[in-house]
């Protein structure tokens, strides 16, 4: 049998997997031999878990029980593979939600926010204007730091972006055994019942809605839950103060634990994307050069031990430091090599899309600049304020208030409504600072150059701003010009 027709030998036909293991990428789970979905059925079943509607209605049907929703008798042009993949991206569970976020990144990606938007820190302010007294300040600030207020409210984001949800109550100490029952009054604090902050994660407590909340879409409160089971207890929702993280749609809010979207499940995907790339690369450092040795084959075809040890011997000398030895007329020899260039543009660009999903600048996340996007970081950086500025004004000032006004009612006096102003997020570096100050002083000296101004004036705003490093520099020694009016009222 000559050498072409060994390597004529028929292949057998290739045998399909009885179970193909379908990729990690969500991406890759709904190819062209993927089966076809039921569309029809899929939207069949989400109509079914619909809340029964009052018969009667004008435009949306209700006569079988459930509500018909105008999408679901219309034509669907969509793919079924497309809508596959979107109803993929569903619930994972809080306790998956958890495991994921043990992750560096994950991690990183729930806990920046939350340190960011408490580090400046704030202060209480009386809501009417009026001056608060310094033992109330001094009050809170005593409690603030008794209860950990701080740590509780970097709990409360970090965690409330991990599940998706938090669930915060104030433990209070009442005589009355339906405290928590009732809703929230002030009035009903006792002196010294406040004792603290408790928090849950969303597995330990269940939600009950009442017959309005569950079934009539016109109350106030409608798919938010009227008590919370904590305990074997029920608490009433005005108890609680709860973050809720990209809340969904009111359809999907029972499978959320009527709270919001977790931030790993969000993300999960793009991290896996972002660190295979990144464990690629010293992969294709060891690998980057390939070498292809030519011979006779029919020759090594013939004596296969020889060749394989002459070939094991030549690749102990394949380095970049060895010699390669071979046969000058039978043997050729070719080297390819990978090129390594712009990948760790490539890398980078897969983290900035996690810090993308993540609301988190690049700069933040990962600690590099930006690579890929030709962008500064600045934008990125004001967006990232707005959303920590949305944080403090959603979800933590009206942890703040009610703390405080517990506080107040339990502790102080009382009676003395409360609001929270928090610190500039933003403060200047010493570097804008000095930029700051060159741009003035050049000012300033042009304006004495126009004669608009005498240096004497120059010294006195200089003297006068905090920020210019000579505060107050001599202002005892300058005149204090006198009054005119005095000086009429005098004569």
């Amino acid at each position: 049998m000559g050498l072409l027709a060994w390597f004529r030998k028929e292949s057998p036909a290739p045998v399909e997997p009885a179970g193909s293991v379908p990729s990690l990428f969500s991406t890759h789970a709904f190819d062209a031999l993927a089966p076809r979905v039921d569309l029809a059925g899929l939207l069949s079943q989400i109509a079914v878990g619909q809340p029964v509607a009052t018969l009667g209605v004008a435009m949306d049907d209700a006569s079988t029980g459930t509500v018909s929703f105008k999408t679901y008798g219309g034509g669907n042009t969509i793919s079924d593979a497309l809508v596959s993949w979107y109803t993929s991206q569903g619930f994972i569970g809080h306790q998956l939600a958890g495991i994921v976020a043990q992750h560096w990144l994950v991690n990183k990606a729930c806990s920046i926010p939350a340190e960011d938007a408490v580090r400046k820190g704030y202060s209480a302010v009386s809501v009417d204007g009026d001056e608060m007294d310094p033992e109330q300040i001094a009050l809170l600030k005593q409690y603030d730091r008794k209860y950990q207020v701080k740590r509780h409210m970097h709990d409360f984001v970090r965690k409330g972006r991990i599940f998706g949800v938090r669930v915060l109550m104030f433990k209070v100490e009442s005589t009355d055994p339906q405290y928590y029952e009732k809703p929230f009054n002030l009035d009903g604090i006792t002196p010294k019942s406040y004792k603290g902050i408790v928090q849950f994660d969303p597995y330990w407590i269940s939600p009950m809605l009442d017959q309005a909340a569950s079934s009539q879409p016109d109350s106030l409160n409608f798919y938010e839950p009227t008590f919370w089971m904590i305990n074997g207890r029920r608490v009433h929702r005005t108890h609680l103060v709860i973050f809720r993280h990209a809340e969904p749609i009111d359809l999907l809010k029972p499978t959320y634990l009527y709270g919001g979207i977790p931030l790993p499940q969000m993300i999960m995907e793009r991290v896996y994307a972002a660190e295979r790339t990144a464990n690629e690369a010293p992969q294709l450092a060891m690998t980057k050069r390939t070498s292809v040795w030519l011979t006779n084959i029919e020759r090594v075809m013939a004596d296969s031990s020889s060749a394989i040890a002459n070939l094991q011997n030549w690749s102990y000398y394949r380095d970049n430091f060895g010699v390669k030895l071979g046969d000058k007329e039978g043997d050729e020899f070719q080297q390819f090599d990978t090129s390594l260039a712009d990948f760790d543009q490539l890398i980078m660009t897969q983290y900035q899309l996690v810090a993308a999903q993540a609301n988190v600048p690049a700069t933040k996340l990962i600690g590099t600049s930006p690579k890929g996007f030709n962008a500064t970081g600045e934008y990125e950086e004001s967006s990232y304020h707005e959303m920590l500025e949305s944080i403090q004004e959603n979800h933590l000032t009206p942890l703040l208030e009610r703390h405080h006004a517990l506080v107040l009612k339990s502790f102080g006096a009382g009676g003395i409504e409360t609001s929270v102003m928090w610190n500039p997020l933003d403060s200047p570096t010493a570097r804008e600072m000095a930029d700051t100050n060159l741009a003035k002083a050049q000012i300033g000296a042009q304006l004495i150059a126009s004669g608009a101004i005498s240096s004497e004036d120059e010294r006195a705003r200089i003297a006068l701003d905090k920020e210019s490093g000579y505060h107050e520099l001599g202002l005892a020694d300058m005149p204090v010009e006198e009054d005119p009016l005095n000086d009429t009222e005098q004569a």
